[in-house]
């Protein structure tokens, strides 16, 4: 196949004769402002605070540097990344900076790959001190009336002295310091909906022996506050920037959170205290130590983990609501009702028969039913199984919608196959085969190899589909499968539980039917079904793609010696964010549709990362992420041509998800 020596598409990489490529681009020192003020008035000519295809600008504009020396840059694309520069620079509070005009005009790809690792993992990152709390108290998820709220463990008086210390030094931050009470139950959690507030996480003591805050990682956007299997993927990716230190407080926090509220919350705000999510513990603990010396304090560390992970496995996940008759898991939340991060208009079309009924508006329906003057048992029946999908963090997709705490997904139990061989494995080559959970009571690798065999054989007789050669979730209400082409599929390959035939099956069956132009689908459109006004579309169905789908099928497909056809899967993604960066000034978003390769994703909550001024505000965690460790999973060869933006096209064969040729690139 002939390929160009450089595919520049039109004008999205043209710069003035001076700054081209045979002559050695310099670093232009200039003042912020003004060339700002000109730059927004020449080419944003939508008004929105970036430089986009959308703008009509003749995208061209002489930036002026500090001796009044004109450098004429040329194309969309340089110049929204000036724009961006410009950014960057106001907010580290710089009203002179130097633009390397290199950068400026660097493939796309490794233009993000600088960005996030520069700045984007800084701006996600909250730390629960004096300073950091601003940030961190931001909830725009909930009105809290003003009133700036943590919530400190009843078992954690370092938490509150240390932040009744911060309360009363710092006035300005409005700061309420509340202590839980020693049990939290469903019906204690319902009363803090009108009370919403951050939950404390980690201390540590730094160098000097003072008490600081372990920093954690944010997705992004509305999502202002740490998220449980978010922080896996986030990790991972802050592992491939050489993060260690970051990556490692993470799974501090999540530990913190095991021995103060009893399980890893779905994210450290009052209204998830019910709820957990997707477990990664040990695999994120294990990705960390691979990157940690060996010393007696990492191996100590790595036993702390180790025992918080063995009592969240066998006091969440193994027993109680979680635990159902075919021996395996489900996903639960313990309180009841509409959960009130959510406003009643996402409920729309499950609310409106129900307002109707009553002759009332949907939001003043909700808010009667919600203060229990409004009995309505059905609805009471959908939350149940709306909150238990909100916990598995595919929130919202018609495989879980309406039937979520019915089912034994295969996801989870994957993941709890993967903790039960991790815990073997870390009990087997770090400790002797001999772990010590308390004086009374040891474990070993036996133990813990005999759980995942039991949950591997439960697996396969009840999930496994022989005649198509998928993995489907298990109602084990109606006592059969839910043939629901999702991602999840996937999960027993990253996992390892199968054995290589079955594998090879699985992984021919599941492309066949989710690989699209940019990458894994999070569902078959004949599994969706159709959409209307009453059957609207769900973000983690088809046409969308989600990052923590394409990293589990990269490593999934990697376990069993499938390089290539996982270096695919991570070109497709990986090109169809750079062409949307490219595209739209640098933009990273939460979700993308894979079927057109468009971050025009505008489906239940918007999509995240979309809206910004001048520069990302971080991009998202998990997709930043998936950037850095998907471009480092290439060969040199593929890096090249996706540093060249040569489409997938060029150089695989079309999916069954292609609708007819590729995009349009820029012009």
């Amino acid at each position: 196949m002939n390929r160009p020596r450089r595919w520049l598409p039109g004008l999205l990489l043209a710069v003035s004769p001076a700054l081209a490529a045979d002559e050695p681009p310099g670093r232009v020192r200039v003042r912020v402002e003004p060339n700002l003020a000109a730059l927004l008035t020449e080419e944003d000519t939508d008004a929105d605070q970036l430089i986009t295809v959308a703008d009509r600008g003749d995208r061209r504009f002489e930036l002026r540097d500090t001796n009044g020396k004109s450098h004429l840059v040329e194309g969309t694309y340089p110049l929204a990344n000036l724009l961006e520069e410009f950014g960057v620079a106001l907010r580290s509070g710089r009203r002179v900076t130097v633009i390397d005009i290199t950068d400026i005009r660097a493939a796309p790809p490794r233009r993000i790959s600088r960005m996030i690792r520069r700045h984007y993992w800084d701006w996600l990152t909250r730390r629960m001190d004096s300073a950091g709390l601003r940030l961190a108290l931001q909830d725009p998820k909930m009105d809290a009336n003003g009133r700036q709220r943590l919530y400190v463990p009843n078992n954690d008086p370092l938490a509150r002295s240390y932040y009744r210390r911060i309360a009363e030094e710092f006035p300005c931050l409005g700061l309420e310091v509340i202590e839980l009470p020693r049990q939290i139950t469903p019906e204690f959690v319902r009363t803090l909906d009108d009370k919403p507030g951050l939950l404390s996480l980690a201390l540590r003591r730094d160098a000097s022996g003072e008490i600081e805050p372990a920093p954690f990682v944010t997705p992004g956007g509305r999502f202002n506050e740490m998220y449980g299997w978010d922080s896996y993927f986030i990790a991972l990716g802050l592992l491939a920037d050489d993060r260690v230190d970051l990556a490692k407080a993470l799974v501090d926090n999540h530990v913190y959170q095991i021995e103060h509220y009893g399980q890893i919350l779905n994210a450290n705000r009052t209204y998830y205290l019910s709820r957990s999510q997707p477990p990664f513990l040990t695999s994120m603990a294990l990705a960390v130590f691979d990157r940690l010396p060996r010393t007696p304090q990492t191996r100590d560390w790595l036993a702390g983990v180790l025992r918080a992970a063995i009592r969240e496995y066998e006091t969440v996940w193994t027993q109680g609501t979680r635990l159902t008759p075919t021996g395996l898991s489900r996903y639960f939340d313990s309180a009841s009702g509409m959960p009130p991060e959510v406003t009643p208009d996402q409920y729309a079309h499950v609310l409106r028969p129900y307002a109707a009924r009553h002759g009332l508006d949907i939001a003043t329906f909700a808010t009667r039913y919600r203060a229990g003057q409004i009995q309505a048992p059905e609805l009471d029946t959908y939350f149940v199984h709306d909150r238990a999908m909100r916990e598995s963090g595919h929130d919202t997709t018609y495989r879980l919608v309406g039937r979520a705490a019915n089912l034994n997904p295969v996801a989870l139990n994957a993941l709890l196959y993967k903790y039960e061989t991790d815990i073997a494995q870390i009990i087997r080559s770090e400790f002797g085969d001999d772990f010590a959970l308390s004086p009374e009571r040891h474990t070993n690798s036996d133990e813990w190899m005999q759980r995942a065999r039991d949950r591997r054989q439960r697996m396969l007789a009840l999930m496994w589909n022989e005649e198509r050669g998928l993995f489907f979730d298990y109602d084990f209400v109606k006592g059969r499968q839910l043939e629901y082409v999702s991602a999840t599929t996937l999960y027993p390959l990253w996992a390892g539980l199968v054995d290589e035939d079955r594998a090879r099956r699985l992984i021919h069956s599941a492309l066949s039917e989710l690989e699209a132009p940019g990458g894994i689908l999070s569902s078959t459109k004949a599994s969706r079904g159709p959409v209307s006004a009453e059957r609207p579309p769900r973000q983690w169905d088809y046409p969308f793609g989600w990052a923590p789908h394409q990293m589990l099928a990269w490593e999934g497909l990697r376990r069993y010696g499938l390089q290539e056809d996982a270096e695919r899967l991570a070109y497709r993604w990986l090109y169809m964010l750079a062409l949307n960066t490219e595209r739209y000034n640098g933009a990273i978003t939460e979700k993308y549709d894979v079927v057109r390769r468009t971050f025009d994703a505008d489906v239940e909550y918007g999509n995240v990362g979309v809206r910004f001024q001048y520069v990302s505000d971080g991009g998202f965690g998990w997709t930043n992420a998936s950037f850095q460790v998907g471009r480092r999973l290439l060969n040199p060869a593929r890096r090249q041509d996706l540093d060249r933006m040569i489409p997938p096209e060029w150089l695989f064969k079309p999916t069954s998800q292609s609708e007819g040729g590729h995009p349009a690139r820029l012009q």
